[in-house]
Parts: structure tokens; C-alpha cells; sequence
């Protein structure tokens, strides 16, 4: 087993639609968990991401973090290599090793994960076990916390949603009235969503994950979670297990979407509703001019969302009230109907859903309905592009500070964009002279 150390630089509610969605198994075209490690890693830059896998693992997180430079990174990759995998080493010693040298050339590490991936799933390595044996190993120097970011059978963001499972339990306990946001923010934005919650008179508010590792909130049953993103439903389960009560709302996604979002915990902390008003309704107006342009662009366009992220119920729901968009059909990975009850509420009676993913009927209705745009995967991009279909790549929409209501236009902005490229591409085309 060797490591390699990847761089990287640091309105009124809709009428409820039809719960039977198509539910489809079948080729897949997704990003595995692994992939969230990019985000984790910027959001925590005290804690490093160790990957048991094997050398692909470690190309696919170099080539999702998108950089090829020399700088000390906080995650990496204990290659799993022939010896390993046939049993002929002892793959628990040899990671021993591996952590030992990582954690003497790192001194600075404050929380190790340690994230199982398909190769070591597949040889049956019990991280769990080796995290409790590294813990009494390095005790009071280091945290170990294992998850699985397998992309077997899981979307690319179930990986953030396995690493905060993993750190629930960990959570000290606490009887004060809170509110917990929960999933991972950009920090300008989720500086902004803390003034906002200030101004609005709530306090304490705290994050998991937190921007230190070893700065973990607190939660108990009078905690108030507030889910910043769609996909985190094992999270939110181990909350709930906490004692933690779980505020349901539509994602801060949109104008709509964020003011929903903040007027939920104002209910939630018995805030005057005419104080919310005051405090949203400026914010909710800048939004709606800043969308403004590109709903030019976006209104009367069809869209087609294929599943990816499980993200795209409250991406449909924002393209098709605030942009004006026609929803043609809305895929996601997996319809948690408790944590999308919400969303689902929002969006107009009769949009077709399909839940899980084959990728050849799904194509098939992609060219049966000519959408003007499709969000999909970057594996799929390029052959709908040379198909003359505009697309825009899922996993662009988790890297992106997207969230509130001073992001909608950035939001709107990300759709309009592969639009007004495919429009100045056909006329550039149409042109005398021009192939």
C-alpha cells in the first residue's frame, strides 16, 4: 500500500403533484462519493480526507478537483495495491504505515477521515475497526472517523452526506434552544446567511460541518436543523436520533426557495412575521431584478433534468416558478419524500419525476422531447452537445455559491449561460462564409 497526495488549491405553494414517479434500474452515468471530498476539504482546513482505493480512486479526485499543482493537499490516496488485493499483505498494517508516516509529515491534522471506496469494499477492509484502533493508537493528538465514499449504488453527493453521518455521533450534547444549519456552504455565503439570521433574532446558530473539525455545535432536543441541501437524509435521520427536531422547507435555492427557508426558523423561534417580512423583503427584491434578465433567456425553454445530484427537485422548482421555464421531467437518484415534501408541494400538478437512472430509455425521451436544455453529468454533456442539445453539468451546481436569495441571479445566470452560448454558436454558424 502507498499513498499519493493530490493538489489542489484550496409566491403561494403549487398544487402537490403526482407521487408516482417512473422508477428506473438500469445503466447509470454518475460521479462516485469520492468526489465530495473536493468540497469537504476546503470547508475543513484542519482535517484530512484519506482514500483506501486504489490508483483510479486517486486519478478521479485529482480530475474532479480540476488542478495539477505542487502544494501540500489535505486529501489523499492509500493505494491499494496487487498485494493488497490478492491478500498476499496485510492491508490493516500497511495502512497503519501509511497514516503513521501521513501524520508525522502532517503534525497540523486535527481530524483524519478515512474514506472506504470500492476496492476497499470489495476486499471487506473494515475502516470502522481500523478508525478505533488508529484512535487508541493516536489518542488525544488525532480524531479518526471512517465513511464510505464507494460509488456503488450511491449519488456522488451521498459522500457528504456519509462524512456528517460519521460525525454525529461525535456531536456533544446540549439541552439550549439552537439552530443547527446543516450541509456545506460556500463561507461568503454562509457568512451572509449568519447576518441574516442575526438581524432576524436568532441565536445561537451553528454548522455541520463547522469550518474547524474540532469545533463540532452541539445538538439535543431542543436543536432546530435546517437542512442547507436536498441529499442529506442520513444526516438528518442521525439528528433526529439525537433528539434534534428537523424544520421542513424548500431549499435556499432561488428567491422563493430562500425566503421560505429563513421564514421556517423565524416560525421555528417565534419571530414576529412582520419583523421577517422587514428583514426578507429587500433582499427578496434585489433577487427578483437579479434574475430578471436571465429569465429573458430562460421563459418558455424547455428543460430536462437528468438524475444526478439529487438537487434537481429544487432546481426544477426554481427554473420553472422564478425563470419560467417548462419542466419536461425531473430524474433524481433517490426521492426521499420527507426531505423533498416540500419541493414536491411546489412544483406544478402533472411534472413528470422519474426516480433512479437507465440511461438509454432516459436518452430516449431526451430525443423524443427535444428539450432546449438538459442537466445531466459531465459524461453525458459532450454527446448531447454534438447532438445540438444545450446542457449544463450537474456537479457545477455543488461546487457554486448558489444559495439565497443574493445568489438567485447567479443561479438564474448559470442556466441562461449554455443558452445564450448554443444561440450566438447558431448564428455564428448561419453566417456567409462560415461552415
Amino acid at each position: 500500500m502507498s499513498v499519493s497526495l493530490t493538489s489542489a488549491a484550496g409566491s403561494s405553494a403549487g398544487t402537490a403533484i403526482d407521487p408516482k414517479p417512473i422508477q428506473e434500474n438500469g445503466q447509470r452515468e454518475v460521479f462516485c462519493g469520492l468526489t465530495s471530498i473536493v468540497w469537504l476539504h476546503r470547508r475543513m482546513p484542519d482535517a484530512f480526507f484519506l482514500v483506501v482505493g486504489s490508483r483510479t480512486c486517486a486519478h478521479l479526485i485529482q480530475s474532479a478537483a480540476g488542478v495539477m499543482i505542487f502544494a501540500e493537499p489535505r486529501f489523499g490516496t492509500a493505494i491499494l495495491g496487487e498485494r493488497d488485493l490478492a491478500g498476499l499483505a496485510d492491508a490493516n498494517e500497511e495502512l497503519d504505515r501509511v497514516v503513521q508516516e501521513l501524520l508525522a509529515r502532517r503534525p497540523e491534522i486535527r481530524t483524519l477521515f478515512l474514506v472506504g471506496s470500492c476496492p476497499s469494499e470489495v476486499i471487506k477492509l473494515d475502516l470502522a475497526k481500523a478508525a478505533e484502533r488508529l484512535n487508541r493508537q493516536h489518542r488525544g493528538h488525532v480524531q479518526v472517523v471512517s465513511y464510505s465514499g464507494s460509488g456503488i449504488e450511491t449519488a456522488f453527493t451521498q459522500g457528504e452526506d456519509n462524512a456528517l453521518t460519521a460525525l454525529v455521533p461525535l456531536l456533544p450534547s446540549s439541552a439550549e434552544k439552537q439552530l443547527l444549519l446543516v450541509g456545506t456552504l460556500a463561507d461568503g455565503v454562509e457568512d451572509r446567511f449568519l447576518t441574516l439570521f442575526e438581524r432576524l433574532g436568532i441565536d445561537p446558530v451553528s454548522s455541520l460541518p463547522p469550518r474547524r473539525s474540532t469545533e463540532l455545535p452541539s445538538v439535543g432536543p431542543a436543536t432546530q436543523v435546517l437542512l442547507c441541501q436536498p441529499f442529506l437524509g442520513t444526516t438528518a435521520r442521525a439528528l433526529k436520533a439525537r433528539g434534534a427536531q428537523l424544520l421542513s422547507s424548500p431549499y435556499p435555492l432561488g428567491v422563493e426557495g430562500s425566503c421560505r427557508w429563513f421564514e421556517r426558523a423565524a416560525e421555528a423561534f417565534g419571530i414576529d412575521p412582520a419583523h421577517t417580512r422587514s428583514v426578507l423583503d429587500p433582499l427578496a427584491e434585489r433577487g427578483r431584478a437579479a434574475v430578471a434578465p436571465h429569465r429573458r433567456v430562460l421563459e418558455g425553454k424547455k428543460l430536462f433534468l437528468l438524475p444526478d445530484s439529487q438537487m434537481e427537485l429544487a432546481l426544477g422548482r426554481f427554473l420553472q416558478r422564478e425563470c419560467g421555464m417548462e419542466l419536461v421531467e425531473i430524474g433524481t437518484p433517490y426521492l426521499d419524500r420527507q426531505l423533498q415534501a416540500e419541493e414536491l408541494a411546489l412544483l406544478p400538478a402533472g411534472t413528470q419525476l422519474s426516480e433512479g437512472q437507465h440511461l438509454e430509455k432516459q436518452l430516449e425521451r431526451v430525443r423524443a422531447a427535444k428539450p432546449d436544455l438538459v442537466v445531466c453529468g459531465m459524461g453525458l454533456a459532450n454527446p448531447l452537445e454534438a447532438e445540438g442539445i444545450a446542457t449544463k453539468w450537474s456537479i457545477e451546481l455543488v461546487f457554486s455559491p448558489i444559495h439565497g436569495c443574493d445568489q438567485a441571479g447567479d443561479l438564474a445566470e448559470l442556466f441562461a449561460r449554455p443558452l445564450r452560448r448554443r444561440q450566438a454558436l447558431n448564428f455564428a454558424s448561419s453566417q456567409p462564409g462560415n461552415l
